[in-house]
């Protein structure tokens, strides 16, 4: 059960409808994340925004969904579980793969040395020691992919902290943030 408000659109101030209003005509629905942080609009303005310029950066929509879904399953958070599992599946990532990426894990070498980086980031705090960082580097990460890295796990601990403040109700396909 929800603990802070999912603003309704009529509920909404004038700054988070206009937001509403943008962010229904992008995906056709106003995600209860954004009825929480539309509570201010300031943040949910800066929460879009880093959204955005992050789907600017090197790393396509599928890599940031799999940060996404590992810093989901280290925080433990099953509104962005649910959320990201249903975005990377309609981007057609398999529901095994979707599982690992909750649990860190990948395939792929480049998207598995970045799933171990986010995971450590999450579980240091972002005092990663430097033989992680080393780790990156020798597997072949960028310091452009780690600073990358470190932004998309940044924003999604702070959804994933919303979240948990909020008791977000889950309006996804709900699923545990736990891998099966």
């Amino acid at each position: 059960m929800a603990r802070l408000t999912q603003l309704s659109d009529t509920a909404a101030s004038p700054e988070a409808a206009t937001l509403f209003a943008a962010i229904k005509g992008k995906i056709g629905m106003v995600p209860n994340l954004y009825r929480v942080a539309g509570n201010q609009p300031a943040v949910l303005s800066g929460m879009l925004g880093l959204s955005e310029a992050l789907g600017g950066g090197a790393f396509d929509a599928r890599t940031r969904e799999a940060i996404a879904l590992t810093v989901a399953g280290a925080n433990a958070c099953d509104y962005c579980a649910s959320a990201h599992a249903a975005i990377s599946a309609g981007l057609k990532v398999a529901q095994d793969t979707i599982d690992a990426h909750l649990a860190g894990r990948s395939d792929d070498p480049r998207t598995a040395a970045i799933l171990t980086l986010a995971a450590a980031i999450v579980a240091t705090r972002g005092q990663v020691s430097d033989a992680e960082l080393k780790a990156a580097k020798d597997a072949g990460l960028t310091e452009a992919d780690i600073v990358e890295t470190t932004a998309n796990v940044v924003a999604n601990i702070f959804t994933n902290y919303l979240n948990h403040v909020a008791g977000t109700d889950i309006d996804f396909p709900v699923r545990s943030a736990k891998a099966a």
